[in-house]
């Protein structure tokens, strides 16, 4: 083992102690009253925004296939991770350009920052995916992509059910349906529109909307960026 990979088995080890941690209080209870907000919410309405999310992500989901490069081959896992912290800083001035934009002009183009920022970060995911070697075109991938996503967006427990449901992946993809109706996408989107509601509607704010949107939108494509770097080196460490 050389000593980038103890550098980053030591990273690993930390973040699945944090993904394996019990919520607080604080997150306990802030969960609890996100949940009590929703049961105000009419049925309808859940149902028409998971349906809305459902077909925007599943769109970005199969039409990135045709847009991300072959899986990655043949590269050091140093050199593999280095062109990946620089993709993630690409797509991290991307989105806070577009967050400070659509910001700066009012409620409509606020609202419209939303299905532009899933777009960059579902496509960001697809790029780390493929320069970690894996083949996107497979169903069970974009599976693996959609939990990265959750983890990164998601309450404590929500988080720390799915990131036990990615460990040993490569056995438990086995078991997953091949109809991708099946996944929990009304869990998937409540738990991102909890996780993102206070700081993207401080964007729809007048004069603020700029800054808030551009610093939100660089802080979310970090976080998701370094999830899906440690949620892929725990497979790619596996088979090392």
């Amino acid at each position: 083992m050389d000593d980038y990979q103890k550098q980053i088995r030591t990273e690993l080890s930390v973040w699945q102690k944090q993904m394996l941690q019990r919520p607080s209080v604080i997150n306990w209870l802030s969960k609890k009253v996100q949940v009590k907000i929703n049961t105000w919410i009419p049925e309808k309405i859940h149902r028409a925004i998971t349906v809305t999310i459902k077909q925007m992500i599943r769109g970005v989901l199969f039409g990135a296939n045709y847009t991300t490069a072959k899986p990655l081959s043949g590269v050091s896992l140093q050199a593999r991770e280095a062109a990946i912290q620089k993709r993630i800083k690409f797509y991290q001035t991307t989105a806070a350009v577009e967050g400070g934009i659509t910001g700066a002009g009012g409620i409509l183009l606020g609202f419209a920052d939303f299905p532009v920022l899933i777009g960059l970060k579902l496509k960001l995911l697809f790029d780390i995916s493929s320069m970690y070697g894996f083949n996107v075109k497979d169903y069970k991938e974009r599976v693996y992509i959609l939990h990265i996503f959750e983890l990164a967006f998601s309450s404590h427990v929500h988080r720390r059910k799915i990131y036990l449901e990615m460990i040993d992946w490569e056995k438990k993809s086995k078991d997953l349906p091949e109809d991708i109706h099946q996944f929990d996408w009304r869990n998937f989107q409540q738990e991102y529109r909890d996780y993102i509601d206070l700081a993207k509607m401080a964007q729809l704010i007048p004069f603020v909307g700029a800054p808030v949107g551009y610093l939100v939108n660089s802080r979310l494509i970090d976080k998701l960026g370094k999830t899906a770097m440690n949620a892929y080196r725990m497979r790619a460490l596996a088979n090392q």
